[in-house]
């Protein structure tokens, strides 16, 4: 079903911004093993964006291209802008637009209807792009901006870009390996306030706060440091259950017309 469907085309911004947020509110996500800021600020914000976005109407497309475009002027800033105060609050501020974005674009979606394949692909393939573009950035800031007593300090955000992209990766092929096999998915996760603050700090929304102290460089360095600790820790703890789970599961079947490995 599209929007079409939904609401005459004629229709005033002001009634399908309402009507955006009407069928919003009982059509969240579930909160289970979802970090505080995702949870309490940044789907709050997402939806906001997606009954504006709706009401000027705007595709899903649209909405990930302008999330991406968003992101990629943060990063931009933190590789061509010496890492001062001011600078640290607009990557900041940018980065969390462009993460308000991103969740906007999935509830715009389901708003409209449902979301297709290719959008769910673009918005994977985006969020990649961003994740590997952002630490690398911030290698190459902390190279020119940052006076290092060490050139150890660089294999952090080096660290950090290969914890994100694999853990990321390894959770999708997880779900899409186990897609006709729910049973196997284990136990969705809590949703206690206390899981939610624990899993705090994998939060993107958190990475992105801890640009407003790019200015103060030690602090900046110790803060994110702790942050590619704590996603290092996770990411081998999730890869290690979701292998786990999948040797219980038995052999996967092999692609059609795909020739078995010997």
């Amino acid at each position: 079903m599209n929007d079409t469907a939904l609401l005459p085309q004629q229709a005033s911004a002001r009634t399908r911004f309402e009507h955006a947020r009407s069928r919003l509110a009982g059509a969240q996500k579930s909160t289970a093993s979802v970090p505080a800021y995702l949870r309490f600020v940044n789907r709050k914000a997402g939806g906001l964006l997606a009954a504006l976005a709706y009401a000027l109407r705007l595709t899903p497309t649209q909405v990930t291209v302008l999330s991406s475009a968003v992101s990629f002027c943060g990063i931009a800033v933190l590789v061509l802008h010496p890492a001062t105060v001011a600078a640290g609050i607009a990557v900041s501020l940018l980065l969390l637009l462009g993460y308000a974005l991103d969740s906007a674009d999935g509830q715009l979606a389901r708003v409209r209807g449902g979301g297709s394949r290719a959008g769910e692909w673009l918005d994977h393939v985006a969020d990649v792009a961003k994740i590997s573009s952002l630490h690398s950035a911030v290698a190459i800031a902390v190279l020119r901006y940052f006076e290092l007593d060490s050139a150890l300090y660089l294999a952090v955000p080096v660290i950090f870009l290969v914890a994100n992209v694999t853990q990321f990766f390894g959770m999708m092929l997880r779900d899409k390996l186990t897609v006709t096999d729910p049973a196997h998915r284990g136990p969705a996760g809590s949703s206690s306030l206390l899981v939610a603050l624990i899993l705090l700090p994998l939060d993107h929304g958190t990475l992105a706060l801890a640009f407003l102290v790019l200015g103060v460089h030690t602090l900046f360095l110790w803060c994110y440091g702790f942050l590619a600790l704590a996603t290092v820790v996770f990411a081998a703890r999730s890869l290690t259950k979701a292998y786990r789970g999948l040797l219980e599961t038995g052999t996967a079947p092999a692609p059609a017309g795909s020739a078995r490995r010997p």
